[in-house]
């Protein structure tokens, strides 16, 4: 596309005008009860983190304080940097949703971005909805424009993506107008960033993407308010987003603003049952499966996954070392360990991914016996499946299949096993029971009221 060739109307400017357009009060009821359950799971995930390592870095570098809440501890800073911090929290044990068709987790961006946002200028919990439902839609249908070519050509979807979701969200938010939020989304698309180099050696890198694309949407969607300009056709320009990240400018721009507004992929959200990398789930469960038929580690001479080509460079390869986590962050990006896991333990929880559980002589055995095949009609990314072949050392084969993702749309938590979830996490976290509880029984009522967090600190 020359300069002459320039659209009358870009895709930035579609997409703004029809959130522009959108009310907080004639939200589908669908989608509300879906951002009220992402609210509670994001809480939840951001305390259970709290005292972790890799938070107390990030609250560690923020040089400014501010008002605005770091969830679970009693220092407050800036909305930039609160966003920061609760981003990384969260997303940090890979604990938190995801959206299949990306695949991008867009909780971990979109609400502390906008928490922070409607804390620091006091707005309500209308507004706070209406931002995280815009947030959270426009990052998934990003990345179903050009799917699997953002992780191919080295990137993390839920970093770049990420950008752009947040600086809709608090755009929305904010209440910006068109034009300021197509600004908004041009200098967030400078702002966006985050390689997938951390898969060499469990590096924290990943754990800080989600936080800086909160930081970045928000000062984006900000400087958009201000009037600094940016590129009308950031999306679909010869040097825009999309040739950036995904080599491409060429995508399907329909899948984002063809019927933005009147269909919702939120409502399909997925919301995790273990802390680990989202493909590895169905076979975690074909593993448990397995093993409750009686079978045990001792009896299985090989195991053979039947997988998706897009997920083999991070879940599989190099397979010798996905078959030896370096540590437990690593291990949460392997396949072998989490089957072998699932099976050897019954089970897959935030226990699992420490650097000394990784080092299990009796899961890493079964480990080194697992191995995948790719299977060309797999429907990576449009659906997660699991598939898994077991021979036995007397020959028998068996096998296990599941079509879809515990979790998601075939079958998705209830509100209830999403709070029976934040009460654990938030237990983990050092929170007791009783403030758990209450702080869950708050958030029932957030997006009714004042976007109130101070009982979320300490």
């Amino acid at each position: 596309m020359s300069t002459r060739e320039l659209p009358k109307t870009a895709i930035a400017e579609h997409l703004a005008q029809k959130i522009g357009a959108l009310d907080a009060a004639r939200l589908p009821e669908a989608v509300r009860r879906k951002c009220e359950g992402l609210l509670v799971d994001v809480v939840g995930l951001a305390v259970t983190a709290r005292n972790e390592d890799y938070v107390g870095s990030v609250l560690a570098a923020c040089d400014d304080d501010g008002p605005c809440t770091a969830i679970g501890h009693a220092r407050t800073l800036t909305a930039a940097d609160a966003a920061l911090v609760n981003g990384t929290a969260v997303h940090g044990e890979d604990f938190d949703d995801t959206f299949e068709g990306g695949p991008v987790h867009a909780g971990a961006v979109i609400v502390p971005a906008v928490l922070a946002v409607c804390e620091r200028h006091r707005l309500d919990g209308s507004a706070a909805l209406l931002g995280i439902a815009v947030g959270v839609e426009t990052m998934c249908r990003l990345s179903l424009v050009a799917p699997t070519l953002t992780h191919k050509a080295g990137f993390h979807p839920t970093a770049v993506f990420g950008a752009m979701g947040a600086a809709a969200g608090v755009g929305a938010a904010l209440k910006l107008t068109p034009w300021q939020l197509v600004d908004a989304l041009g200098t967030a698309a400078s702002m966006a960033s985050g390689i997938i180099e951390y898969l060499a050696e469990g590096a924290w890198t990943k754990r800080l993407h989600a936080g800086w694309a909160a930081q970045s949407g928000l000062k984006a969607a900000l400087l958009g308010r201000a009037g600094f300009s940016g590129p009308r056709t950031v999306f679909e320009g010869v040097h825009g987003f999309f040739h950036a990240f995904a080599h491409t400018s060429d995508g399907d721009y329909e899948a984002l603003i063809g019927d933005f507004g009147q269909r919702w992929v939120t409502e399909t959200l997925a919301f995790k049952a273990y802390p680990c990398g989202t493909m590895t789930h169905p076979y975690i469960d074909c593993a448990r499966r397995l093993a409750a038929r009686g079978i045990r580690a001792d009896d299985v001479a090989e195991m053979v996954c039947e997988v998706g080509e897009g997920t083999v460079h991070r879940l599989w390869e190099p397979l010798a070392v996905k078959q030896h986590p370096i540590n437990g962050y690593a291990g949460k990006f392997s396949t072998p360990y989490c089957v072998a896991a699932g099976f050897v333990r019954g089970n897959v929880g935030l226990g699992d991914f420490t650097d000394a559980a990784v080092q299990d002589r009796r899961v890493i055995a079964l480990a080194e016996k697992v191995r995948y095949r790719i299977d060309p009609q797999n429907p990576y990314p449009k659906n997660f499946t699991g598939h898994i072949s077991a021979t036995l050392r007397d020959g028998k084969a068996v096998e296990e299949r599941q079509s879809y993702m515990r979790g998601g749309a075939k079958e998705p938590l209830t509100r209830a096993d999403i709070e029976a979830k934040f009460l654990l996490n938030a237990v983990h976290g050092g929170w007791s029971k009783e403030r758990a509880a209450a702080v869950l029984k708050r958030l029932g009522t957030f997006f009714d009221g004042a976007a109130e967090l101070s009982a979320l600190r300490g």
